[in-house]
């Protein structure tokens, strides 16, 4: 159960209504403050919507970050978003192979933004050899892209976890067929 209320559009002032459009939990408590939710989205939807990386190696990068912090809500929002942006199920497969060090079918890009989130989660940064093989492929701002992104969604799982927001029961059906490990 969440720590703080999920607020509908009637319990906002009418300038920040906007921001509930999407209508998750997520907006719902972030909104609580609203000046912050409204930097939060800023920065989520640029991610989105203006960014320079490749949406669906985005996408991959954004879904490693999900699975390997467990966070039921970031990964399975992220299966289906992703799927908006080119992810499939065999990419999905390919980064759950990678995670456990097996051999996967992605491309050699993939895999090593894949490692890339991996080294950000556990060990803080990217090491100087994962850094250099996907700036061969990528431009400064796209690295920059990448990097950020990564981030972000560090971050967003950390608000995710210590805010405890539910996730929604149509988000909730992408885990019978990706079951998180440890994840009930």
């Amino acid at each position: 159960m969440a720590r703080l209320p999920y607020l509908e559009a009637d319990q906002v002032a009418p300038e920040y209504r906007d921001m509930l459009k999407r209508n998750t939990n997520l907006h719902k408590l972030l909104v609580n403050s609203p000046d912050m939710a409204r930097a939060f989205n800023g920065v989520g939807n640029h991610i989105r919507f203006k960014s320079k990386l490749d949406p669906r190696l985005r996408e991959l990068a954004i879904l490693q970050v999900g699975w390997m912090e467990k966070s039921e809500y970031e990964f399975t929002h992220h299966v289906k978003i992703g799927k908006e942006f080119g992810v499939t199920d065999d990419d999905i497969a390919g980064l759950i192979a990678e995670t456990e060090g097996k051999p996967s079918k992605l491309e050699p890009l993939a895999k090593v933004i894949l490692r890339g989130a991996r080294e950000m989660v556990r060990d803080l940064a990217m090491s100087e050899a994962t850094f250099a093989e996907i700036k061969r492929e990528l431009s400064d701002e796209e690295m920059v892209d990448l990097v950020l992104t990564i981030a972000f969604y560090c971050a967003v799982v950390r608000v995710l976890a210590t805010m405890r927001i539910d996730n929604e029961p149509y988000y909730k059906e992408v885990l019978q067929q990706y079951p998180i490990p440890g994840v009930e």
